[in-house]
Parts: structure tokens; sequence; C-alpha cells
């Protein structure tokens, strides 16, 4: 069930938009830079734009980490667990900029050195969410699953990733959060998002765009925060009662 905390934050998120794109026109009009004539685009576009490489970065994340997250709670990927730890949290020590920094000269300019710094932000929470909601998951439930007759595919598929499910999603809503405020920076290497306007002005000097990005980023964060925990709690709610009827 989506809860009034979602619905409001949406309608602010739109109710801002219409706004801030009516104050962005008329200050347009007196700007006389080509520059602070390109912004603000709508809110919608922008916020669309962000959501996209967020949710791009953030998939790729969740392959690669829960796979990792998986083999770290094999019994013959114990001896990955601490490199895979180590792996995960290296990724997070790096500022963004340096990431992007390593990046421009590989694959360029655009979206795909934000996507690659926001990929190795993601990683740590999902990879460790993974790893404690499996290891979290009763032994009776698995010693069950074998007595059905379950092969170890089965029992991953089928027992240990939906009971860990909300965990991993609790992870997943981090990242979330975390690379929606990382992905402004992208702006920096042509990426477009909320970023571009911030970055406009910062350039110009113009409050108006700095207010405008930080706030429009600030309410699609608790849009978005509270749009992912209303999908973990119905997730959480259907692997306990999945937990109980297996018990």
């Amino acid at each position: 069930m989506i809860s009034k905390k979602t619905v409001v934050s949406g309608t602010l998120l739109i109710l801002f938009d219409i706004f801030a794109y009516n104050v962005g026109l008329y200050i347009k009009e007196l700007s006389s830079s080509p520059y602070k004539a390109r912004y603000p685009a709508s809110l919608l576009s922008l916020s669309i734009e962000h959501i996209l490489m967020v949710t791009v970065a953030t998939l790729f994340s969740v392959i690669v980490g829960v796979l990792l997250g998986v083999i770290a709670t094999r019994k013959w990927g114990n001896d990955f667990l601490y490199p895979i730890n180590l792996i995960a949290s290296v990724s997070q020590s790096f500022p963004p900029v340096a990431v992007l920094a390593i990046a421009v000269p590989i694959v360029g300019f655009g979206s795909k050195p934000i996507l690659i710094a926001l990929f190795a932000y993601g990683l740590f929470p999902i990879i460790q969410n993974t790893i404690a909601g499996i290891k979290s998951i009763e032994p009776s439930i698995k010693e069950a699953s074998i007595g059905m007759g379950m092969g170890a595919t089965d029992i991953l598929v089928k027992v240990e990733l939906p009971l860990a499910a909300g965990t991993i999603l609790a992870g997943v809503k981090t990242t979330t959060i975390i690379n929606i405020g990382v992905a402004a920076v992208g702006a920096v290497v042509g990426a477009g998002g909320l970023g571009a306007p911030m970055i406009s002005g910062l350039i110009d000097e113009n409050q108006f765009y700095i207010a405008y990005a930080s706030i429009a980023i600030a309410f699609l964060s608790i849009f978005m925060d509270s749009l992912l925990t209303d999908l973990e709690t119905i997730v959480t709610i259907g692997s306990s009662r999945k937990s109980q009827s297996r018990s």
C-alpha cells in the first residue's frame, strides 16, 4: 500500500516543478547569458533524466552486489568474503570527483563516467544487506527445505532470496538515496540531470538555479525514500508470511 508520505512528497515534487519552472522562465527572460538561458528546463524532464541515471546504475549494482553477496554466503565462497567486502569498502572510499577523473579519459564525457561512479558507490550497501539477509534466515527453514527434496539452487531461489528480499531492498534504498545526491556531480562531465542547473548557477552566480536544483534533489530523495520504504514493507510482510508457512 502506498503511504500518505509517498503521496504527499510526490505531490510536493510536482507542485515545485510548476512553481520553479514558471519562476525560472521569468528569470530566463531577464538573462542575457546564452549559458544561463539553457536552464531551467522543466523539472520533470531533469528529474526523469536524474532518475534514469540512478536507476540504471543501481540496477547494475543490484545484479553484481546480490551475486557477490550470494557467493560470500556459500560454503565454497567463504574464502571470498573478505576480498568481496574489501572491494565494496574501497569502492565507497573514493570521492565521486576522483572516480569521474579516472573514468572520463577512458569512456569520455557524458553519462558513462557518472554511471561508473554510481555503480561503485552502490555496491557496498547491497552486498552487506544481501549477506546479512541470507545469514539471518533460520537454519530450520533451510533444513525443512532440504527435507522437502529441494536442491541448493532451489533453496537459494525459492527460499533464501525471497526471505532476504526485505533486507536486500533496505540496501537498495540506501544505495538509491545516496546515488540521488551523488548523481548531481555528473553534471560536471555533461551528464545532465538535476545537477545541471546547480552547476549553471555556480558558474553564473545565480542563486535561484542553485536553490532550484538543491530543493528538487531533496524532494526527489524524500519521495524515493518513502516509495522504497513502502515497497520494503510490502516485501517484508510477504516474506514473514512465507517464513511462517514454511515453519
